[in-house]
């Protein structure tokens, strides 16, 4: 598939009938496009109330407010379906009337369990096998971990899923590492629900809002799923980074990629890796592409994504980007292409102060966070580059979320 035809861009009027349509069908919304959780404090979609045109309208508007500046605001791209989107769930455990095990999400600004069954961001099959884990810990009397007095034994359930085979991973996230009958848990959560190819437990003793611990042992199955994003597999385990939105994701990426206007032969850096997405995607597109992350085990994993998918073009290391780039720059190393991807806080004056120094012919800059973007974006303005491009894209549906991509030249 072309880079074009994954790109999906259509102007914004194409992508609202049939979406607000299927939004007025979908289960417990009212007319006024409620969810019943929110009633009960859940404040995980606080745009649902809106039309999803009027979602995007708003979106656009803030993004042209923000980064309008720096260079043209494109249309944001929205989905068509913009609803069970979501292809991972944490739902934490409480006790419920009458001493009943129940499972959901923190109300808004505390700890106290919301109980979901569904959720109309969740893939169907994600609220399925949270309700199976949920019967068999029931069935097995497992108590939920009380936070301020220190008891109980289950915290929360984490589910993974893959769009490409429909496969479910779930980790069971526990206070302490002994789960009485593990071996016939397992079994009967395999017996609920047999989209669930492999479960593991995660063992998390320390307080505080942390879901995963470090402790980490497979109840059954290989302990990851599989995915395939861009044409390229992708491992999936418990603690992996993978973006919660495939399809868009898809859409994200493919624009970068596109903007890149690689021909095959440069020199690329994905900053930021993580488990090497943006990277492996364009190396079928570039010269050579060196991917570098802070995290040690999503390092690892890029360097076996790459093996799995016999890429051998791209190589990760794992280290700080600003440093590495830094490192880049003293030794008056050249690079073609720089795709950034920072966390929320964004990027570094060190890590900019480089990438001026190397000068890349173009810089994609791919945010989670336009205003710590803006930010940067300023930064690099008051040192001659300029954004040739700004693309939103609507990952998140129905909350205030928005990724950008930026295309970043120098000025002559």
């Amino acid at each position: 598939m072309s880079i074009s035809i994954l790109l999906g861009r259509r102007p914004l009027s194409g992508l609202f009938g049939r979406s607000v349509d299927m939004g007025a069908q979908m289960e417990g919304i009212s007319r006024a496009g409620r969810c019943p959780l929110e009633k009960r404090g859940c404040g995980g979609c606080p745009m649902l109330s809106l039309p999803y045109e009027e979602q995007l309208k708003r979106k656009q508007a803030k993004l042209e407010e923000l980064l309008g500046k720096f260079g043209p605001v494109a249309p944001i791209l929205g989905m068509e379906h913009p609803w069970h989107y979501r292809n991972k769930v944490i739902s934490s455990f409480a006790w419920g009337p009458g001493k009943n095990l129940v499972s959901g999400i923190y109300a808004q600004g505390t700890h106290r369990v919301v109980p979901v069954e569904q959720c109309l961001l969740h893939r169907e099959v994600l609220d399925q096998a949270v309700a199976a884990v949920r019967q068999a810990a029931r069935e097995f009397r497992y108590q939920p971990f009380d936070e301020n007095r220190r008891t109980g034994l289950i915290r929360h359930v984490l589910c993974r899923h893959s769009l490409s085979t429909g496969e479910v991973l779930a980790v069971l996230v526990t206070a302490s590492p002994v789960l009485p009958g593990a071996r016939a848990f397992a079994a009967r959560v395999k017996e609920l629900c047999p989209a669930i190819v492999t479960l593991a437990q995660n063992v998390n003793p320390r307080p505080g809002s942390a879901v995963l611990g470090d402790r980490e042992k497979i109840l059954y199955g290989r302990g990851y799923i599989e995915d395939v994003l861009c044409g390229v597999k992708f491992r999936i385990a418990p603690s992996s980074f993978y973006q919660i939105n495939p399809v868009q994701t898809e859409v994200l990426y493919s624009t970068a990629i596109s903007a890149a206007r690689l021909t095959g032969k440069e020199r690329v850096l994905d900053a930021y890796c993580g488990v090497g997405t943006i990277g492996l995607s364009a190396a079928a597109h570039a010269g050579s592409v060196v991917g570098v992350e802070l995290n040690r085990s999503a390092a690892a994993c890029a360097v076996d994504n790459a093996k799995a998918n016999n890429i051998r073009n791209a190589r990760f290391r794992c280290g700080d980007a600003a440093a590495f780039l830094d490192g880049m720059a003293a030794r008056g190393e050249q690079l073609d292409v720089v795709f950034l991807d920072p966390p929320r806080a964004g990027s570094t004056p060190v890590f900019l102060d480089a990438l001026c120094r190397v000068s890349p012919a173009r810089a994609v800059y791919i945010s989670c966070n336009p205003e710590t973007q803006r930010r940067d974006l300023e930064y690099l303005a008051a040192r001659g580059w300029r954004a040739e491009s700004i693309q939103g894209v609507d990952m998140f549906p129905h909350t205030e979320h928005i990724e950008t991509v930026a295309v970043l030249t120098r000025r002559r």
